[in-house]
């Protein structure tokens, strides 16, 4: 970036998606806060309420009353993990962020090390688990992710990304007009900058409650990123298209072929009926994926927003209220 973000002030702003977590909450504040006192510098915890079921939200305004370095922002309804990231990271005040989960599978005390390889000349770190502590589905799920995300992002860390990221705030200005609704930060931080790396960081068993973040979900996430951001399937469906014409013209010459040298036609119906149904069936696949990008942009000509706030504790109305003309800022009901 060539030049500063106007808005942030030399600190560290944590970034909490926050979802039925209330139990987990006060242990991450306390966790958190020495481990942020001891970076010297100036600091505050966002976290963002993404529309949970239990008493996420009265418990961080419990914490916000009690801690003045800890904001609240509240959704309207669930928009998902990363549109609430967005959001908090349009709202963040300082010029280092840090986005780290609510149930402290990944330890606060590993920010140091993050921050000190962001230090060395990078603008994205990624702390990337030494192992994974999920069942088997949902690991399979995430790396299926990773390797579509890859060929999103464009990038060699993609394999390595996680949820655990320290980057320079100011990147936000290379998304700071995105409206969609299907939102990526991976991919968005792509959109501001090259310099990617990633470490090895201690992950710990989820100890309270249990993963929102279901296979499904992740299998979701990937094809929004896919269809999203990437035109991987388009170039699928035309190789796809190129290689069954070449199949086509393989399986006509060998029947001209024995018809001309042998004077025997290729017999029945199964042989028939399998190449239409081949052949259909590549078709449909075709048209399924131009479908998929046709409503895409049906969606994002609604402008339907990337989230909606209700309320926010601790942050000022100005900051807010020009990152997204779809939020309403309040104080707490």
């Amino acid at each position: 970036m060539t030049t500063a973000d106007s808005n942030l002030s030399p600190g560290l702003s944590v970034i909490v998606p926050v979802y039925n977590s209330q139990e987990s909450l006060p242990l991450l504040v306390e966790r958190l806060e020495p481990v942020l006192e001891a970076t010297d510098q100036p600091y505050e915890l966002i976290l963002v309420n993404d529309g949970s079921l239990d008493k996420s939200w009265e418990v961080i305004g419990q914490l916000c009353a009690r801690n003045s370095w800890v904001r609240g922002i509240d959704l309207m309804r669930n928009h998902g993990q990363h549109n609430a990231l967005l959001c908090a990271i349009r709202a963040a005040s300082y010029t280092t962020a840090v986005t780290i989960d609510d149930d402290l599978q990944n330890p606060p005390e590993e920010i140091p090390k993050l921050l000190e390889v962001l230090a060395a000349g990078n603008d994205v770190v990624y702390g990337t688990p030494e192992s994974e502590q999920h069942g088997l589905l949902r690991d399979l799920a995430s790396q299926i992710t990773k390797m579509v995300l890859q060929g999103a992002m464009g990038a060699s860390t993609a394999r390595r990304v996680s949820a655990f990221r320290a980057f320079r705030t100011e990147i936000r200005r290379a998304f700071l007009d995105y409206k969609s609704p299907y939102v990526s930060i991976d991919v968005l931080l792509t959109w501001g900058t090259t310099k990617f790396s990633a470490i090895t960081v201690h992950h710990e068993p989820r100890q309270i409650g249990r993963s929102n973040y279901t296979v499904r979900k992740l299998i979701t996430h990937a094809l929004n990123m896919m269809t999203g951001f990437s035109i991987m399937p388009l170039q699928l469906a035309g190789l796809l298209g190129f290689s069954f014409a070449v199949f086509g013209m393989a399986v006509l010459a060998y029947v001209l072929g024995r018809y001309i040298f042998s004077g025997e036609h290729v017999a029945g119906f199964a042989f028939l009926a399998s190449i239409i149904a081949i052949f259909s069936g590549a078709q449909m696949f075709a048209l399924g994926i131009i479908g998929e990008y046709l409503a895409r942009m049906h969606v994002r000509s609604m402008e339907r927003p990337a989230y909606t706030v209700r309320h926010s504790v601790g942050l000022p109305e100005p900051r807010m209220m020009n990152s997204d003309p779809t939020e309403i800022s309040a104080g707490l009901p």
